[in-house]
C-alpha cells in the first residue's frame, strides 16, 4: 500500500448502534443529520459516512426516504463526498440495507464483507435507563445476533450498485474479510484502488490492540499490494490511538459519533466536528496534510459529486 499523500479523514455520523438515550449529541433527525455531517465537513472531513434514523425515536431506518432530507441539504451546502451505508443495522436484510444506495447513487457506498457475531450487549453495563421502547431490546439481543453478509449477500450488492458506478468502504472487521474482498477482487467484481477500512474493537470482530492493527494491515498488504488505499476505525476508547497508529504508518482515518460518543475519558463528544477537529490536531501534529474532499476523489478515483442522484 502507498503511503497516503494526503490523509482522508471520514466521519460516520450518527451509525445504527448507538441509541438516543446513550448521549444527547447524537443526531437523530435529518437537520441534526445535516448540521451534523456539514459540521463535520467545515472540521476537515472530506467523506461522510450517513445512516438515517426515525425523527421521532431515534432508531434506525433504511428507507430511501428518510435519506433524503439531508442529502440535499448536504449536496447544496457542502462539496464534501457522500458515502451511504448498506449495512443499515444488523437486524435488517440485505435488499433493505442497499436500498438507499441504489435510490440515491452516491459516490462510495459502505459494504460489509463478511459475517459476524455482533455483540452490542456490554454497553447495558454502562446504560440503565432508556427514553425509548427499542433501545433495550435491540441491545439485549445482540446476545443471539449474527449480522449476516454472505457470499450471496455481498453478490446481491455488488450487482444492484456496480451499475451506479459508486465505489465502495469496504468495511473489513477480521482477517477473513479481508479474504472475503480478495475473492471478489480476483473475480472482478470490484476495482483497484480499493477503499478497505479496517474496523477494530468491536465484540465479534478483530480486537484494537496494537498487534491486531499490524495483522490487518499486514495481511492487506499481502494480498492487495499497491491496489488498496487502507483507513481505520475503532471503537470506543480506541478510536483516536488506532487513528494516530495508522496514520503514522500511511493509512488514512475514520471517526464520529457512530463509532465512539466520546472525546477523552469521560467527555462525551458534543459533536462530531470536535471529534474531526480532535483527529486533525493529531495528524497535524505527526506533520501530516489533510485531504480536501477533491484530493479524496482523486485518490479514490471516485466519479465526482455531479454523478450522484441527490
Amino acid at each position: 500500500m502507498p503511503s497516503a499523500p494526503k490523509v482522508i479523514i471520514s466521519c460516520a455520523i450518527t451509525g445504527s448502534i448507538h441509541t438516543p438515550s446513550m448521549s444527547p449529541h447524537l443526531p437523530v433527525t435529518p437537520q441534526e443529520i445535516a448540521e451534523s455531517a456539514l459540521g463535520a465537513a467545515e472540521a476537515g472531513a472530506a467523506i461522510v459516512h450517513l445512516h438515517a434514523r426515525n425523527p421521532a425515536d431515534g432508531r434506525p431506518d433504511q428507507s430511501p426516504e428518510a435519506f433524503e432530507p439531508f442529502l440535499r441539504v448536504i449536496k447544496q451546502r457542502s462539496d464534501v463526498v457522500v458515502n451511504l451505508t448498506t449495512g443499515g443495522s444488523p437486524y435488517m436484510a440485505v435488499e433493505e440495507r442497499v436500498r438507499p444506495a441504489e435510490v440515491w447513487r452516491p459516490e462510495i457506498a459502505s459494504l460489509n464483507m463478511g459475517s459476524m457475531n455482533f455483540g452490542l450487549f456490554p454497553m447495558l453495563n454502562r446504560y440503565k435507563a432508556f427514553q425509548h421502547d427499542w433501545e433495550r431490546p435491540m441491545l439485549e439481543g445482540s446476545h443471539d445476533l449474527v449480522f449476516r453478509n454472505s457470499f450471496k449477500d455481498i453478490r446481491y450488492a455488488l450487482d444492484t450498485l456496480n451499475q451506479t458506478g459508486a465505489r465502495y468502504e469496504f468495511e473489513c472487521y477480521d482477517t477473513s474479510h479481508l479474504y472475503n474482498l480478495h475473492y471478489f477482487w480476483s473475480e472482478g467484481l470490484v476495482r483497484a484502488p480499493l477503499f478497505i477500512q479496517t474496523c477494530f474493537g468491536l465484540l465479534g470482530g478483530i480486537g484494537s490492540h496494537p498487534d491486531d492493527v499490524m495483522h490487518m494491515k499486514r495481511t492487506a498488504d499481502r494480498l492487495f499490494g499497491d491496489n488498496y488505499r487502507w483507513s481505520v476505525l475503532a471503537a470506543g476508547q480506541a478510536q483516536m490511538k488506532v487513528a494516530a497508529m495508522a496514520a503514522s504508518m500511511g493509512g488514512h482515518v475514520r471517526v464520529g459519533l457512530e463509532d465512539s460518543l466520546w472525546l477523552g475519558k469521560g467527555q462525551l463528544a458534543q459533536s462530531n466536528a470536535a471529534q474531526v477537529t480532535r483527529v486533525r490536531q493529531i495528524l497535524e501534529g505527526l506533520g501530516l496534510e489533510i485531504a480536501t474532499p477533491d484530493d479524496a476523489r482523486e485518490i479514490l478515483s471516485l466519479k465526482g459529486g455531479d454523478h450522484v442522484g441527490f
